[in-house]
């Protein structure tokens, strides 16, 4: 049988929307590697960004594919930082990616792998802001407009070497997929016929994957879902109330409190591995005076990081005045900030819920600030790091601009939907050369927000080659010691050892654990009777020095210093030494 008239618009509609998400899917996939580029170029020996970070991240998510494999149970114990325990989560982890781990193996793989999922985190957050907006009652070129904006926004650029900031696509498309199982918009409501309790569950599990891809972004992204819950609790309880009849039906309850668990459970996850490290460790807890050093002036808002192509260079100077610039540089976009306004004033979504919009903006601004507010974040961010568990250990406030500029991005997109909606009044489509010459004209121009979001999205970020992996670390039996042990090259090292991930006692966090230290210190003298004693004693078996990066280290005379006598033997293999000691 054929569809009906009336079920005609229906099946067209479907059609339309499933069309819709395969071009939105497939733009965002575009849009994320032209913007990104060069980054696919030469993705098994290039980073974005700097040779720092990006290693450890490629590191971790190859230490967590390789544990998933081999060691399930193990995985808060990497082979970095030996012997201590529990050391992958020495800091902020992106846990979340580690089946992608399970994807190759060796160094190449890594990079590559790395490479790749920081393409895909920006077309994530693409479509995870679309979908949000869509859902609140965007069109879709408003709603496009937000994915950009929120996606390549100026200030990412100075995270481009900080996956656990970056990958926040999880957080708008959770809430895209919970508003929709709630069948709620801004533009219509709340509408009971909508309810889905399967998306509203594929909402709190997307959301509880967005947790273990770090506490850094996660933690904040947390507290605003159970802020969330507990309005909407207090809403819909107090409708309850009114009509006599429960909101929600028993599915969609049940789908709440399953998907809650399993974001509870996540988050659980997470957290109590950080405060088993707190407790290994107590030199590992921040103290308020890291905020007060990371927070950033309000000016910060308005400059862009140097990776930014349009703002770079023309912001160089307002840019050297700031303390820290890679935490502080926090343009969210000059569009996006004017589409905002407009938005807050001239809007498809109604009064009240731009106020709330442009109040909830503020409020993030304010915490954004952190100590640099007149009254020094307290009330503010400062609070809540002395009263929520775990706020304190996020010490860089400016890093709210995930929320500020999604905030922003919803109301740019109440503003392009506007317009959209008057041209369509103004110039709909009429036969005639002077009614198609104005429908043209008009439907051009409201791309222009589009092009501007996608022209302050483009980057100029470096893309340096990492260190070539030194051939003696191959030779050398583990654990093993790699010299000198101090720096950025730690990161490097850390990234060498995804080739058999020996255990080496190396890696760069903000704190010195014990084992580290203590092996570090043994080693200052090496090689002599002490060191080797130590460092035997601390179950090292071999010792990579790499010369060209002693001087000016506590280790510079290595390579000159005799070991006769000493029971070890040396190797040099390339440019590398390689010291058995057993």
């Amino acid at each position: 049988m054929t569809p009906g008239p009336a079920a005609a618009p229906s099946v067209l509609k479907r059609v339309w929307g499933r069309r819709e998400w395969i071009l939105v899917i497939l733009g965002g996939l575009a849009l994320a590697v032209a913007l990104t580029w060069p980054t696919l170029r030469d993705p098994r020996h290039t980073v974005p960004g700097d040779i720092g970070d990006p290693a450890l991240f490629a590191w971790q998510i190859a230490w967590g594919g390789h544990a998933l494999l081999h060691s399930p149970l193990h995985l808060w114990d990497s082979n970095t930082f030996f012997p201590d325990p529990h050391s992958l989560a020495f800091t902020d982890t992106v846990v979340g990616y580690a089946p992608f781990g399970m994807i190759g193996s060796g160094m190449e793989s890594a990079l590559l792998r790395y490479n790749i999922l920081y393409v895909l985190l920006h077309a994530l957050a693409f479509v995870g802001a679309y979908a949000l907006t869509r859902q609140l009652g965007a069109h879709p070129l408003g709603a496009a407009v937000a994915g950009v904006a929120w996606a390549f926004a100026p200030w990412r650029l100075a995270h481009a070497g900080h996956l656990n900031v970056i990958s926040t696509g999880g957080i708008a498309l959770s809430l895209a997929m919970i508003a929709r199982g709630h069948g709620w918009s801004l533009r219509a409501g709340h509408r009971p016929e909508r309810h889905s309790p399967w998306w509203a569950l594929a909402g709190w599990l997307v959301g509880a994957w967005q947790i273990t891809l770090g506490l850094a972004i996660g933690l904040a992204y947390a507290y605003v879902m159970i802020l969330i819950c507990l309005v909407a609790a207090a809403c819909f309880g107090w409708s309850w109330w009114r009509r006599g009849r429960p909101v929600f039906g028993r599915r969609l309850l049940a789908a709440d409190l399953a998907g809650g668990l399993c974001f509870a459970a996540a988050t659980a996850f997470m957290g109590l591995a950080f405060t088993r490290v707190v407790q290994l460790h107590p030199q590992a807890d921040r103290g308020l005076a890291w905020t007060e050093m990371y927070s950033p002036p309000w000016r910060g808002l308005l400059i862009a990081p140097e990776a930014s192509w349009l703002w770079g260079t023309r912001h160089a100077g307002a840019r050297s005045h700031l303390p820290w610039a890679p935490e502080m540089a926090l343009l969210p976009g000059i569009t996006l900030i004017v589409l905002a306004v407009v938005g807050a004033i001239i809007s498809i979504f109604r009064l009240r819920h731009r106020i709330l919009l442009t109040l909830g903006t503020l409020g993030a601004v304010l915490l954004t600030l952190g100590a640099t507010l007149p009254w020094h974040g307290d009330p503010g961010y400062l609070t809540l790091s002395k009263h929520l568990p775990g706020w304190a250990a996020l010490r860089t406030p400016g890093r709210m601009m995930v929320w500020v500029s999604l905030l922003l991005a919803i109301l740019a997109a109440g503003a392009v939907s506007e317009w959209v909606a008057g041209a369509r009044a103004t110039a709909p489509w009429r036969p005639g050369v002077m009614a198609r010459g104005k429908f043209v004209v008009l439907r051009l121009a409201l791309l222009i927000p589009l092009v501007l979001v996608v022209v302050e999205g483009v980057n100029r970020t470096g893309h340096p080659e990492v260190l070539r992996y030194p051939a003696a670390m191959s030779a050398a039996r583990e654990p093993i010691l790699v010299l000198p042990s101090a720096g950025s090259l730690e990161m490097s090292i850390m990234l060498w050892t995804t080739n058999g991930f020996p255990r080496v006692p190396n890696g760069l966090v903000t704190f010195v654990p014990t084992g580290q230290e203590r092996i570090r210190a043994a080693s200052m003298t090496f090689p002599d009777t002490t060191s080797i004693a130590a460092l035997r004693a601390a179950g090292i078996k071999s010792v990579v020095v790499l010369p060209e990066w002693l001087p000016g280290t506590p280790w510079e005379g290595v390579p000159e210093r005799s070991i006769d006598g000493l029971g070890i033997t040396r190797e040099q293999i390339g440019y590398y030494i390689l010291y058995r000691l057993d």
